[in-house]
């Protein structure tokens, strides 16, 4: 194996991806865009940066990948700080940052032989190879020749995927890689993430869709206003909240009536069901003041708690969900 090269950033297994400490950005003019960041990214997880549009997300990834200064605190990222190792670091980070810069005069795979020139690191030996490799990997092989302002919002996406991808990466960080594609684009963008990380690579992932996140990612971050609110496994995340109780009836009126009685909160009533938050009591109780009442029960269950559910008890605020 010889000796480590120079500019392989020292990495032990068991040391996270990306780890900060009080990492904090103000801008000129006091404005507080991350405000005492302490964030750590697993090896080998899939990590959801999740947050409302202008909570802190890009700000923090531009510290990361050492494109902006820290007002204060620090960041390692492959074990090295950040930004001063980032000419170590960056040639084993891919990234996607607010959609790829593409020449749209040129096919998809000239564009990658392009970006490819342009890294110092890359052998030109076996450019070619590896443009096709990647081409492949994110399944545009067959539109490889067409000019990429014929690409569609999907097809330009997978193609940025592809330049992250030029290099074997150990970590690949995405700023909000589905924004703008049409559900078909999401379900690929989100298979690629997966078969990646099943590779070994470390994934961080940035977004504002709490569905999203929940589907791809095994552990996840909440942000709000440029501070963290919670982190750890997404599972658990989940757990942390309760879940709904659904109540199917076909007397919606009268059964949210008794579930406003029994303690039941926030009751929404959509058709035949009836949902709210469960009260602090025996819900076998509450299932029999409904029958007692004559509500007709049809179903009576407690829906487990979704992302969605732990962003709304950790915030106390919505979430825009749909995108």
């Amino acid at each position: 194996m010889g000796e480590p090269s120079a500019t392989e950033p020292e990495h032990s297994d068991g040391e996270p991806v990306i780890a900060t400490r009080a990492l904090t950005k103000r801008y000129r003019g006091g404005q507080l865009a991350v405000d005492g960041l302490d964030l750590t990214v697993p090896a080998g997880s899939v990590f959801g940066f999740l947050g409302p549009n202008g909570s802190g997300k890009t700000t923090t990834i531009r510290m990361l990948m050492g494109l902006i200064e820290p007002t204060s605190g620090t960041a390692r990222v492959l074990g090295q700080p950040m930004p001063r190792a980032t000419r170590a670091v960056l040639p084993h980070v891919g990234a996607l940052i607010e959609g790829p810069a593409l020449y749209g005069f040129l096919s998809g795979r000239d564009n990658l032989i392009r970006y490819d020139s342009a890294d110092p690191a890359a052998d030109p030996r076996t450019r070619r190879s590896r443009v096709a490799a990647a081409l492949d990997r994110v399944g545009l092989t067959a539109a490889a020749g067409k000019k990429a302002k014929a690409y569609s919002l999907g097809m330009k996406q997978r193609l940025g995927l592809a330049a992250a991808l030029l290099q074997p990466r150990r970590l690949l960080v995405l700023d909000e890689p589905t924004n703008g594609l049409d559900p078909q684009g999401m379900r690929e963008i989100r298979t690629l993430i997966r078969e990646l990380a099943s590779d070994g690579t470390t994934v961080f992932l940035s977004s504002h869709l709490l569905d999203e996140i929940e589907q791809v990612c095994t552990h996840a971050a909440v942000m709000a206003q440029g501070r963290l609110i919670t982190q750890g496994p997404v599972a658990e995340l989940a757990a942390g909240a309760r879940g709904r109780l659904v109540v199917t009836t076909p007397d919606p009126a009268e059964a949210a009536r008794v579930l406003k009685e029994q303690g039941v909160g926030d009751i929404a009533v959509t058709d035949d069901r009836v949902t709210g938050e469960p009260p602090d009591r025996d819900l076998a109780e509450v299932n029999a003041a409904l029958v007692t009442a004559g509500v007709r029960v049809r179903g009576f269950t407690v829906e487990r708690a979704s992302l969605e559910d732990a962003f709304v008890a950790l915030t106390g605020e919505g979430f825009d969900v749909a995108g």
